[in-house]
């Protein structure tokens, strides 16, 4: 069990101290747990003991067993294909079979990412056109946010897909207003530019930042006020998306049921406005 959920299972019993702790690891995770315990207790006014005891609350046997579970946790975050490949189990019958059984898991498992009323605040939020939405993704996984900005773009104006270049994102920074969203997708072998960018649009522009990334937490996090974490490792050389996928189909297939007679109106212009390409239009 990763050190969040840990924390997220005890926070009901935290004392008032344990929860400065709390405040802490969670402001910078995993870094702030890698410091020595006397630099901790002095950044957070607490004390060695109530860190130990927090730690043991947590399950661990003390605040070196925590941090090298921290580490783990790290070194899994950063893992690439390679070294998935190292740890691939057999495959179990016919490759297709086996790999669309690993995707299914993945995509029932996704659904305990976010709960009910973090995926309805998210949506509602995201539905509203007094805010706009600015997506990016990172190397791979920007191909989920173009997927949900031009699903989107359909549905309401004020939709932003920025360029993986970042010397074009000042602009969109200087577009930013305060409550604005700026939607990040990064999974691990993270950029540390996602990170900066979000720092910039959280700080700098008052914009409430989204995150969709894995269990191991992109830096983006610290930034973020809603974090959303899928399952990804598929057991195979490659990370699977099929999970965060699935969330995006759902977010933007409930904005667009929530919002069917102003949808359906922009729907209908969009198809007007589009080229006489004798194309047929395959969007909804």
């Amino acid at each position: 069990m990763q050190v969040l959920e840990r924390i997220a299972a005890i926070e009901p019993d935290l004392t008032a101290a344990e929860r400065k702790l709390r405040t802490a690891l969670m402001a910078d995770y995993p870094f702030a747990g890698l410091e020595p315990i006397q630099s901790l207790a002095e950044r957070t006014r607490t004390s060695s003991p109530t860190i130990s005891r927090f730690v043991t609350k947590l399950g661990f046997g003390g605040y070196q067993e925590f941090q090298r579970h921290l580490i783990e946790e790290l070194k899994e975050g950063n893992r690439s294909p390679l070294d998935l490949h190292e740890r691939d189990r057999q495959v179990q019958g016919e490759f297709l079979d086996d790999f669309v059984a690993r995707a299914g898991e993945i995509v029932r498992a996704s659904t305990a990412a976010t709960t009910h009323a973090q995926f309805a605040r998210m949506t509602d939020m995201l539905a509203d056109p007094k805010r706009a939405v600015h997506v990016i993704g990172g190397r791979i996984s920007d191909a989920i946010a173009l997927y949900l900005s031009r699903h989107l773009r359909q549905m309401r104006r004020d939709v932003f897909h920025l360029p993986s270049d970042p010397e074009i994102w000042p602009e969109y920074l200087l577009r930013m207003r305060p409550r604005d969203i700026l939607f990040i997708v990064d999974f691990r072998r993270y950029q540390p530019s996602l990170a900066e960018l979000a720092e910039r649009a959280a700080d700098g522009r008052g914009a409430q930042v989204f995150l969709m990334t894995d269990k191991w937490l992109s830096p983006v996090s610290r930034h973020a006020r809603e974090v959303v974490a899928v399952p990804i490792d598929s057991g195979t050389v490659w990370d699977s998306y099929s999970g965060a996928l699935t969330l995006v189909e759902a977010m933007v297939t409930r904005i667009a049921e929530e919002t069917w007679d102003d949808t359906r109106k922009r729907i209908k212009s969009w198809d007007a406005m589009r080229l006489d390409t004798k194309e047929t239009p395959n969007d909804p």
